[in-house]
């Protein structure tokens, strides 16, 4: 039975374009995959305890070595790691703060960082690499080349490498311009962000094709 793992993380709620995209790529994988189950995380509203003093070193530690704190944060390791495994297609809903990810998505690849889980500590193959992976991004301006702060998007060039250890491979769908609607010095950019927007819903509608369809 298909899996799938649908990862939000913003914290503009019914505002947010990354939610609204990753709610329409969850609702076309469940009218492909009629029979499949979903787990649902929400990064934004409940967000992963970064890695601190107390228990982040788990990783580098061993199980037997643990005090209370890195057991308790090794568990949560590695029932987000599990989260991953058992899902054939995962779904990340990836807004652009302050030029980079949200703080929450960097918790949450920092746990999955996990030797003997989510990688083999001795040949430092990745573990997790047999599974899709769609990242829905959302950026509030233009970064593409050209424009005058191309190469400011500090979230989709690092995504890739900070899961690289794990095998797991994004394939991006982005909206951008996103602020043009309500940020008055971008209105002559509306345009662009509605035809922005439009591409990226496209491609999710792209992503699967129905059970229905394909028999």
């Amino acid at each position: 039975m298909a899996h799938l793992l649908h990862i939000d993380s913003s914290i503009q709620g019914d505002r947010s374009v990354s939610r609204r995209l990753t709610d329409r790529a969850a609702r076309a994988w469940r009218a492909a995959h009629p029979d499949g189950t979903i787990h649902y995380r929400d990064l934004g509203a409940d967000p992963l305890p970064h890695l601190d003093h107390a228990g982040g070193l788990a990783r580098m530690t061993p199980p037997e070595q643990h005090t209370p704190a890195q057991r308790e944060s090794w568990a949560l390791t590695e029932q987000l790691v599990e989260e991953v495994r058992r899902a054939d297609t995962v779904l990340l809903g990836l807004p652009l703060y302050n030029f980079a990810a949200p703080s929450s998505v960097k918790a949450w690849v920092d746990h999955l960082i996990a030797p003997g889980l989510a990688y083999d500590p001795e040949t430092q193959a990745g573990l997790l690499g047999d599974r899709e992976f769609i990242v829905l991004a959302s950026r509030g301006g233009g970064y593409a080349p050209g424009t005058p702060r191309e190469g400011w998007d500090h979230a989709e060039p690092w995504l890739p490498h900070g899961l690289a250890m794990t095998g797991l491979q994004p394939r991006f769908i982005t909206a951008e311009l996103t602020l043009a609607g309500v940020n008055p010095a971008m209105a002559g950019l509306v345009p662009l962000a509605q035809e922005s927007l439009a591409a990226a819903e496209r491609a999710v509608d792209e992503l699967w094709v129905p059970a229905a369809a394909a028999a």
